[in-house]
C-alpha cells in the first residue's frame, strides 16, 4: 500500500501588502510601481510652480516698492518746483501792475499839461508811458512763460501721483498673493494656490499700468 505524498504548502510573506500583490507578476508591478511614480510626479509639479510663482510675485514686489519710493519723491519734488513757479509768477504780476500803474499815472499827467506844455517835454511823457508799456507787456509774455511752466510741472506731479497709486495697489495684491502660496504650500492645496495665482496677477496688471500708465 503506497502513502500519500503530503500537501504542498504555500509560502505566506506576512506584510502590509494584501493577497492579490503577492500573486502579481514581476511586470505587472512594474507597471504599477510606475504609473504611481508619474502620479508622484504630477502632484510635485505644481509644487514647483507653485515656488516658482511665489518668486515671481516677490521680485515684482520688491520691483513695485522701489517704484513707489521713486514717484513718491518725484511727486513731492514736482509739487515744490511747480510752487516755486507760481511764486515767481506772483512777482512777475507784482512787477507788471506796478509799470501798468506808473504808464497810467503819466498818461493822466500828460493830459493836465499837454496844452500848456512844450513839445519835448510831451514827448518825454510819451516815451515814459512808451517804455512803462513796454515793460508791462514784457512781464506779461514772461508770466505766460512761468504759467505754462508751472502747469506742465504740475502735471507731471499728478501723473507722478497716479503711478504711486497705482504701484501701492500692486504691491497690495502681490503681497496677499504671496500670502495664500504660502498657505497652499502649508497646507499642499492646489486650489488655494490658483487662487493665489490670480490675486497676483490682478498686481501684475497695476505693475505694469505703473509703467504705461494706461488709465
Amino acid at each position: 500500500m503506497m502513502g500519500h505524498s503530503p500537501p504542498k504548502v504555500r509560502p505566506c510573506i506576512m506584510g502590509t501588502g494584501t493577497r492579490k500583490e503577492l500573486e502579481m507578476e514581476p511586470t505587472e508591478i512594474r507597471e504599477e510601481v510606475k504609473e504611481e511614480f508619474e502620479r508622484e510626479k504630477k502632484r510635485e509639479n505644481w509644487i514647483n510652480y507653485l515656488a516658482l510663482t511665489t518668486v515671481l510675485l516677490a521680485v515684482c514686489a520688491t520691483l513695485s516698492s522701489f517704484k513707489l519710493e521713486h514717484f513718491s519723491v518725484e511727486s513731492v519734488l514736482k509739487q515744490v518746483m511747480a510752487s516755486d513757479q507760481w511764486a515767481f509768477y506772483q512777482a512777475k504780476s507784482t512787477k507788471g501792475y506796478l509799470y501798468e500803474l506808473q504808464k497810467e499815472k503819466v498818461e493822466l499827467e500828460l493830459k493836465t499839461i499837454e496844452k500848456n506844455a512844450s513839445a519835448d517835454l510831451v514827448q518825454e511823457y510819451r516815451q515814459k508811458i512808451q517804455s512803462y508799456g513796454d515793460q508791462a507787456k514784457r512781464y506779461d509774455k514772461e508770466k505766460a512763460d512761468i504759467m505754462k511752466e508751472a502747469k506742465h510741472l504740475e502735471k507731471e506731479r499728478d501723473e507722478a501721483h497716479e503711478r504711486r497709486e497705482l504701484f501701492g495697489k500692486a504691491i497690495i495684491f502681490f503681497q496677499m498673493g504671496i500670502l495664500l502660496c504660502s498657505i497652499a504650500a502649508l497646507l499642499k492645496k492646489k486650489s488655494i494656490w490658483i487662487v493665489g495665482s490670480l490675486v497676483g496677477l490682478l498686481g501684475i496688471v497695476y505693475f505694469a499700468n505703473g509703467f504705461v500708465q494706461l488709465t
